[in-house]
């Protein structure tokens, strides 16, 4: 799953026309709706306020608006990118100032996906990784040496917690769980006390 690293804009001119897209980041359908009204009527004086959003866990809601430029001309080809970005939980809005000078369908269609893609590319993009975070108790003795092997791991623990015994918050990847159990298991001699808890997401930038 991904999604656009942080809400922000990107003007693209074509043939005196602008196409202002700006981008947000949303939990869900209720949440993107409300962006996008908001901007057009922070935006009324714009010629047309194209939209487009992608939101759920697969990305299964998909929605787009022309706002009256001729069918097809601006909401789809705006959706088309964030579909093909492998977007989700992202909606945007392109607000055009009509410049005088009439673009036609296709150039209608590759101004509002070119300025979508552009602002895509300026914000960044992560990917939502599953995680699931790991209590770790050990002993006093034991937690010095432990603590430096998560880190030697790289892993560093969100919070460590000092009482009867010593306890750590790790971060571990779903896919990684059996492995780091076992390892914790080992580098304690069996003394370790493994204990999952909240599952969530971790966001990891994507390049290239």
């Amino acid at each position: 799953m991904r999604m656009i690293k942080s809400a922000g804009s990107r003007e693209l001119e074509v043939r005196r026309s602008r196409f202002v897209c700006t981008l947000a980041r949303v939990g869900g359908e209720a949440e993107a709706v409300e962006f996008l009204s908001a901007h057009r009527r922070a935006h009324r004086d714009a010629t047309h306020n194209c939209t487009a959003y992608v939101v759920g866990e697969r990305g299964e809601i998909a929605k787009s608006s022309d706002d009256g430029e001729p069918a097809g001309t601006a909401g789809i080809p705006m959706l088309e990118v964030l579909v093909r970005r492998g977007l989700t939980g992202t909606a945007a809005v392109v607000t055009r100032y009509f410049g005088g000078v009439k673009l036609g369908a296709g150039g209608l269609a590759r101004a509002y996906g070119q300025a979508v893609a552009d602002a895509v590319d300026a914000v960044g993009v992560v990917e939502l990784r599953p995680v699931v975070t790991v209590t770790v108790g050990v002993e006093h003795a034991l937690a010095g040496r432990f603590l430096g092997d998560l880190h030697g791991r790289g892993l560093r623990p969100g919070d460590v917690r000092y009482g009867a015994g010593v306890e750590a918050d790790v971060v571990v990847p779903v896919e990684e769980l059996g492995v780091f159990e076992a390892w914790a298991a080992e580098a304690t001699a069996g003394r370790a006390r493994v204990r999952r808890g909240a599952a969530g997401f971790v966001e990891v930038p994507v390049t290239g």
